[in-house]
């Protein structure tokens, strides 16, 4: 790790991540969030969270910059709110998508451009899916039947297929398969902890690939970014930033390929950015001493 604190970032996922499994953040944690701001790191939430869901836990309540959300179809300023990064499917993208999903015989969801992505519309396939069904029902204000509403699709945020945990590999393998254009992301699902959701995005959109785009705009390097997960759909993310951790209640197929921190339960990610640091000073002695053993 070189170079100043004033030019890293920390990334770090949301839920069974920085957030508790009663929502709320542990002391450590936000301490180590007010910390790095103070030493310059820019702080970001890495969210597959709509914008509407983000601020129904979260909003003006957080120490950090920026907020991806949606899996990097959308970045926002923090605390302004200010929208920077909008991405979406266009109309036929969307028709092939829900085409390919119909053909697959899968409970799914079509969600609305940015802003208004916790709106959308649904397909059941009628056979036994609580998790499918527990999703409709949280949202029942914001979502009706794909047939009563399939004239006004249009464009769209991204596709959601709750599938089950049983057959999920096959079925992702396959999608993938099909839909190879675009930005197919495997996720556990939060209401049930064990169903699996398969979303579609414009190509472009992934966590890791929004965090690029993010850095570029900042001009902050790679290796000075320290990321934080604890599920499939911050694996790409985890891969590509300069140092990774993951949280201890993440999948244990992850967690053999990741160091592992305390969990989301327990400060996990203050952990995290106590190792980041620590590094970081030991990385700036040895630079010291090797420069003045020039001398």
């Amino acid at each position: 790790m070189k170079g100043s604190l004033s030019g890293a970032m920390l990334i770090t996922d949301l839920d069974g991540t920085l957030l508790r499994s009663d929502g709320s953040l542990t002391k450590q944690d936000m301490d180590a969030l007010y910390n790095l701001g103070n030493k310059g790191v820019v702080r970001v939430i890495a969210t597959g969270r709509s914008l509407y869901s983000f601020k129904t836990v979260a909003e003006n309540r957080l120490p950090v910059d920026y907020v991806i959300f949606s899996t990097g179809a959308g970045v926002i300023t923090c605390p302004d709110g200010r929208l920077i990064r909008n991405i979406h499917l266009d109309a036929g993208a969307v028709s092939s998508v829900v085409q390919v999903f119909m053909e697959f015989g899968l409970d799914f969801m079509v969600h609305q451009p940015i802003p208004e992505n916790h709106r959308f519309v649904y397909y059941a396939t009628g056979r036994d899916n609580p998790d499918f069904h527990r999703r409709l029902a949280r949202y029942s204000q914001f979502c009706q039947p794909l047939d009563s509403a399939s004239s006004n699709i249009s464009s769209a945020s991204q596709l959601l297929a709750v599938v089950n945990h049983d057959n999920s590999a096959s079925v992702l393998t396959a999608l993938r398969s099909k839909l190879t254009g675009y930005s197919v992301i495997r996720s556990t699902s939060p209401l049930d902890g064990k169903s699996t959701w398969i979303e579609v995005f414009a190509p472009g959109v992934s966590k890791s690939q929004c965090a690029a785009w993010l850095v570029d705009r900042l001009n902050i390097d790679k290796e000075l970014v320290l990321a934080v997960g604890n599920d499939y759909n911050d694996l790409d993310l985890l891969e590509w930033a300069g140092t990774a951790f993951l949280v201890d209640n993440a999948p244990d197929m992850l967690k053999k390929r990741f160091t592992s921190v305390a969990s989301h339960d327990h400060g996990g990610v203050a952990e995290a950015i106590h190792l980041w640091l620590s590094e970081f000073t030991r990385s700036e002695t040895r630079t010291r001493v090797e420069t003045n053993s020039c001398q």
